[in-house]
């Protein structure tokens, strides 16, 4: 366990360094209460990070898995978890590169963001000089408007069908700023719009992650899925349009959890901690990042 200091208390992630560090990376969790390791207490088992930071670590690669600000260890460092903004989330990103690239010997470290944590990637080094950030890994990273990819996942769910009115005029309220009436929606749905998780998403919203793409002068590398249920292919072309020089990884039968896909099993990924990752994930990252520090 390393921390440093947050805004109200300390951040802290979990280190993995081999001896003589030859790289180092902070791997940043995706969206909502997904912890350090890759799992959540929502149902999410997968240990995708855990996995990726000892694969990484085979390859002479150091990292720390951080929890995001306001939970799990780093709980104390904000008081209330849904007041956290994708600014925030990358402040601590470049602070933690910082960090371990002075534990590690190394002058910088590299950025790798997990879905919603390859946005906080990308807002981390957009449009600004890179400091202690080396480049980008863009793990299954949307590359369209948060929104959109929203409106997406909401409709490939059966179960939303009677509801997808309300919930697209919800969307549509909180793309433009403003929040949505709780009494203007079904009972069922008002868990999904409690007054901090709209807070949250009205600032997730205003994000282009193609906007931030266009800005990034580091290196990048772009890794997507071909079963990927959750960020699609054209997220990936739309990034890589945005980013020419960034290197790209398409694997056709990885999900988002960057697991192979499981035939007739569409959750297995999701929920089994045994499964490993794609081999290639941390093979062409170890390669790219490797490439450039050396």
């Amino acid at each position: 366990m390393i921390s440093l200091p947050g805004p109200s208390g300390p951040l802290r992630g979990a280190a993995l360094l081999p001896e003589n560090p030859r790289a180092a990376v902070v791997i940043i969790p995706g969206s909502g209460p997904t912890d350090r390791d890759g799992n959540s207490p929502q149902g999410l088992s997968s240990d995708t990070y855990r996995l990726l930071a000892e694969a990484l670590e085979a390859r002479g690669i150091g990292s720390v898995r951080i929890d995001k600000r306001g939970m799990f260890g780093s709980a104390g460092a904000l008081e209330d978890a849904e007041a956290a903004t994708i600014a925030g989330y990358a402040e601590d990103a470049v602070a933690w590169a910082g960090a371990l690239a002075g534990r590690t010997g190394q002058s910088c470290a590299w950025l790798a963001g997990h879905s919603e944590g390859g946005l906080v990637a990308l807002a981390a080094v957009s449009g600004a000089r890179s400091g202690p950030v080396c480049g980008v890994i863009l793990l299954a990273t949307p590359g369209r408007p948060l929104a959109a990819l929203l409106r997406e996942q909401l409709q490939a769910n059966p179960e939303n069908a009677p509801y997808l009115d309300q919930l697209d005029r919800a969307v549509t309220v909180l793309e433009r700023g403003a929040m949505v009436d709780p009494e203007t929606i079904s009972p069922v749905l008002r868990p999904l719009f409690r007054a901090g998780l709209q807070r949250y998403m009205i600032q997730l919203f205003a994000y282009d992650p193609a906007v931030l793409a266009r800005a990034v002068q580091v290196p990048a590398l772009i890794v997507q899925g071909g079963r990927d249920q959750q960020v699609r292919p054209v997220d990936a072309d739309t990034l890589a349009r945005a980013m020419p020089h960034a290197g790209r990884l398409d694997l056709p039968q990885m999900t988002h959890m960057l697991k192979a896909d499981q035939p007739d099993q569409p959750f297995a990924t999701y929920t089994d901690r045994s499964l490993p990752l794609v081999p290639e994930v941390a093979a062409t990252i170890s390669d790219f990042i490797l490439t450039r520090n050396d």
